[in-house]
């Protein structure tokens, strides 16, 4: 995919740093005491019938075997800081490069280091996701000397139907359904700060993004679990802070979803910074000659140095 010269051009001079990262990335399994059986009633994974995990242009799809791909800063600037990144795909596949590996390149040029959630899908629906991208945050803070990063600034980031998993940890980090009973539930899940590019938020209409809602709720989910996973329900003040981005042309997760949110995290005074564009559509990445939208990761990066993010941290 062709790639913003805003983006580029830092990246090609570290080059020769990223390297060894780029062809031997470090993958950790998420569950190496076995993947959790907790699957949502009318999953298939209930089955038994998975199969093997199927890949092609750049994305994931029947995932079995959640994994977090480490891929760290460029060697002269780390920081201390670290994310979670959830890539999109409406809960049926992860799109691993555009909203994954791109992300974590360009973050590696601002000191930060990665960590590319693999998580479950449709064919195990909720909790499963929810357990991965929390079991993410517990093991990166429980080994965050490990990986040079300060415990104090994990954030998740995601877009699409992974902008609503990295919103649901930010609501439910505690939530009973996204533990276990593992010995690692013990160490917070709670991120430090979330970053959501075009996210799913809600799961009731009109708003809603119907193929989302349908992989990880199934085709008859409750009131009580279209409440819980509408995430915009789910904001308190106990709210890391949030910055949303989202695009007024997107017609497949509308804008509103951005809206809801920001709104809600608003009312329960969570410090949180929105950005609306006009042009670009969903799955925008980080595409070129979108006009504005296009240089959306540098409000982002703006954000996070605001935040201090950027700043060297204690590790």
């Amino acid at each position: 995919m062709k790639r913003r010269p805003l983006m580029l051009s830092p990246l090609l001079t570290l080059l020769p740093t990223l390297a060894p990262a780029a062809t031997a990335p470090a993958v950790l399994p998420l569950w190496p005491e076995g993947v959790p059986a907790a699957v949502r009633a009318d999953a298939r994974a209930a089955l038994g019938d998975l199969g093997a995990e199927r890949t092609g242009a750049g994305s994931i799809a029947n995932v079995s075997q959640p994994t977090l791909t480490v891929v760290p800063p460029a060697v002269d600037r780390p920081n201390g800081t670290a994310v979670v990144i959830c890539p999109g795909g409406g809960y049926t596949n992860l799109s691993m490069n555009r909203e994954g590996q791109q992300y974590a390149t360009w973050l590696s040029t601002l000191g930060i280091t990665s960590f590319i959630l693999k998580s479950r899908l449709q064919e195990w629906g909720h909790p499963a996701p929810l357990q991965d991208v929390l079991r993410a945050l517990r093991l990166v803070r429980a080994r965050a000397a490990e990986f040079g990063v300060d415990p104090k600034r994990i954030g998740v980031m995601g877009s699409s139907a992974g902008g609503h998993l990295a919103a649901s940890a930010s609501t439910l980090w505690d939530h009973p359904d996204g533990r276990t009973g593992a010995t690692l539930d013990a160490t917070s899940a709670r991120p430090d700060f979330a970053v959501l590019v075009y996210p799913v938020i809600t799961m009731t209409d009109p708003a809603a993004h119907a193929g989302s809602r349908r992989a990880l709720l199934g085709d008859a989910p409750s009131p009580a679990q279209l409440a819980l996973m509408s995430v915009e329900q789910q904001v308190t003040a106990a709210m890391p802070p949030t910055l949303l981005l989202h695009t007024q042309g997107d017609k497949t997760v509308p804008v509103d979803n951005s809206i809801l949110y920001y709104q809600a995290l608003t009312r329960a005074g969570v410090p949180a910074e929105m950005y609306l564009f006009e042009q670009g559509g969903h799955g925008i990445g980080m595409r070129d000659g979108l006009g504005n939208a296009s240089a959306w990761p540098r409000r982002a990066e703006d954000w996070l140095r605001q935040r201090g993010l950027l700043a060297p941290g204690a590790r």
